[in-house]
């Protein structure tokens, strides 16, 4: 990242090119809605596409901030801009193209689109790179925040998307063997979300169009996708022919194929259920039968004849949405339940029932400590699973009522509350509900817990409400900050993992810096270098750096004796550990002539003119500046000799 060091020239007059300023900031934000709006990737590069929309997100402050001020901008800004512009443009127009294109031709070429990923990460990081933030006009925290998402490009460059292992043995089978088992097909398909005829025609179209595109590398390997669709594509037709072949105006319960899985039949009536729901014990049956069973009087379950605690059912909708999918890929229409409620939108195939979710929410407040347990964890699933599901159950008044759960003396319900609500955070909208439904000081209890699942989802809360900046200040009003340290200290590796990421958010924010390092932060961030087996080194670097921004933060690191270590990472650190060391001994030695003489004496010029030549764009930057500065002292020195 273009960082403190200013350049000695003088700008041109701001005015020149002030509308290709405006226009640029104009486009940039453009690019960022339109990436915003690209629907979820559900193939086999999901995660990259995920991490690549949000980082292209998290841009749009600074662009929000430039649009105000944009007239200013001088040529050197605007060319930068300008840069980035094309760069997002490039990331929008790979997003597009793997989410249509054809899932086969991704997961059975993956070089390839991970080279594409590679390509659009390195161009954008690069962009970035060039735009000297210190000359924006932009806040400290946007400049923060920048600089994070440069630092994860810089990692993004180097690290690949791990594979779906049983898929790649599933599809080696598959291309290998000319009579294919059908479970491996059936499995494929899913794992493909290749769900019915319609689909794989769509596939069959995007193949097409993907192998044409991909010219450049025609082999075998084409044959081999084109007989592997066919071999999926056949399997469906068979598949929906047998179903089809069932008279469609005979009642329900004659459906009954043998290819019905047993986990699909009620106990009861061996019949496919349409209603699932699961009874105290944890096993499911149809809800008509169950419920007649109950009022004959029985206080029993069925299947294993224990006896109910209590009468509730619980809407299975996990098995439900799995019973839908299964009748939709084989033609069997799966009769709508008498008087359900299903509301949702034309063609979204969201299990948001609700009637279900207000029969969640009566247990919810209503039931006894084992039927509030059931219903938390319901809702935490159902919140997990899609958008849709996050907004109904918000809509529908469960926050307030998760909130008041925080405090239930039931350890596995506090956790279950808190992870729903880490769930339901996902959604903008929410964040607002739940810091309003008082939320944020009932979290931080969590956090001092004594479960560490509910710790760890307590802590990756705060992070997903912190991404609004003025949550920031209300996070660390609460107290979060030294529980977050003591998570950071004494939890599992996935708690200081969490606990690490909330603290850099919230240290965005200037006050929540002081608190953090009042709170003693320093001293164990340091151990954490000094002993890197923890695996921690990367985050504890990442946290001083950006407490060294601060006066409070930079004497407390100071007072520590950090330089040699400093110096010795930056030596034989990964190249990302050698960057953030760099960037911390820069904010260190900055203004402070013994810090800097202290790192000339423990070598740091050596390690700085080696990472000028090996270390990353940012790093590079990094060591010229504090070699600039080593030179300025050692000339200053120089000169004072020569006099005496």
């Amino acid at each position: 990242m273009a960082s403190m060091a200013p350049t000695a020239e003088e700008e041109e007059a701001a005015g020149i090119g002030g509308g290709r300023g405006a226009a640029a900031v104009e486009a940039l934000l453009g690019l960022v809605a339109e990436v915003s709006a690209l629907p979820d990737n559900r193939g086999p590069f999901r995660r990259m596409c995920c991490d690549l929309a949000r980082r292209v997100k998290l841009l749009a402050p600074l662009f929000d901030e430039l649009g105000d001020d944009a007239d200013s901008l001088g040529p050197a800004e605007i060319r930068g801009l300008e840069t980035l512009c094309s760069a997002l443009l490039e990331a929008k127009d790979v997003l597009r193209f793997v989410n249509e294109g054809s899932k086969l031709y991704q997961v059975l070429r993956p070089q390839k689109f991970e080279r594409l990923f590679r390509k659009v990460t390195e161009t954008i990081e690069k962009a970035l790179g060039e735009i000297c933030l210190d000359k924006l006009n932009v806040s400290v925290e946007v400049k923060e925040q920048i600089e994070l998402v440069h630092s994860q490009l810089c990692r993004a460059k180097e690290s690949t998307d791990s594979l779906d292992l049983q898929l790649n043995r599933d599809l080696n089978w598959a291309i290998s063997e000319n009579h294919c088992d059908p479970t491996i097909l059936k499995r494929i398909l899913e794992k493909l979300q290749l769900k019915n005829k319609n689909d794989i025609m769509k596939e069959s179209v995007a193949l097409h169009e993907m192998v044409i595109s991909g010219a450049e590398d025609p082999d075998v390997s084409v044959e081999e996708m084109s007989s592997l669709l066919k071999k999926l594509k056949d399997f469906v037709i068979s598949e929906n022919s047998t179903s089809a072949s069932i008279e469609k105006k005979t009642s329900f319960a004659k459906h009954r194929s043998p290819m019905i899985p047993d986990d699909f039949r009620c106990p009861i009536s061996l019949e496919l259920m349409k209603d699932p729901v699961i009874v105290s014990t944890g096993q499911t049956y149809e809800r008509s039968y169950i419920q007649k069973w109950l009022d004959s009087g029985h206080k029993t379950c069925p299947k294993t004849q224990q006896t109910l605690s209590h009468a509730t059912l619980t809407p299975n909708f996990v098995l439900k949405s799995l019973i839908a999918q299964w009748c939709d890929a084989n033609g069997i229409e799966l009769p709508k339940k008498q008087g359900s409620c299903q509301e949702s939108k034309p063609g979204n195939s969201s299990d948001c029932n609700r009637a279900g979710i207000n029969l969640l929410l009566q247990r919810l407040a209503n039931g006894n400590q084992e039927e509030q347990r059931a219903a938390a964890g319901e809702l935490r699933l159902l919140a997990k699973r899609n958008a849709d599901n996050r907004i109904c159950i918000a809509e529908a008044g469960a926050i307030p009522i998760l909130v008041q759960l925080l405090s239930s003396p039931d350890a596995r319900t506090q956790e279950h509350a808190v992870t729903a609500l880490l769930n339901l955070s996902i959604n903008e909208d929410n964040k607002g509900l739940i810091v309003k439904a008082k939320a944020i000081p009932k979290i931080v209890e969590v956090l001092e817990s004594e479960s560490m699942e509910a710790r760890e989802n307590a802590a990756a809360a705060l992070f997903s409400l912190s991404v609004v900046d003025q949550n920031k200040v209300l996070i660390g009003e609460a107290g979060a900050i030294p529980a977050l340290i003591n998570l950071l200290c004494h939890g599992s590796p996935r708690g200081k993992k969490d606990a690490a990421t909330a603290i850099f958010n919230l240290c965005i924010f200037k006050g929540n810096k002081v608190i953090a390092v009042k709170a003693g932060i320093v001293v164990y961030l340091i151990r954490m270098l000094v002993d890197p087996s923890g695996g921690m080194v990367d985050e504890a670097l990442a946290i001083l750096a950006i407490l060294a921004s601060s006066q409070e933060g930079k004497t407390a690191i100071t007072h520590s004796n950090p330089i040699p270590l400093m110096v010795k990472l930056m030596k034989t650190g990964s190249a990302r550990v050698r960057e953030n060391a760099a960037a911390l001994l820069y904010s260190l030695c900055g203004g402070d002539e013994q810090q800097l003489r202290a790192a000339m004496e423990f070598g740091a010029e050596e390690a700085l003119k080696d990472l000028m030549e090996t270390g990353t764009e940012r790093a590079k930057r990094k060591a010229s500046n504090l070699l600039g500065l080593i030179r300025q002292t050692a000339d200053s020195s120089n000169g004072g000799c020569a006099e005496t």
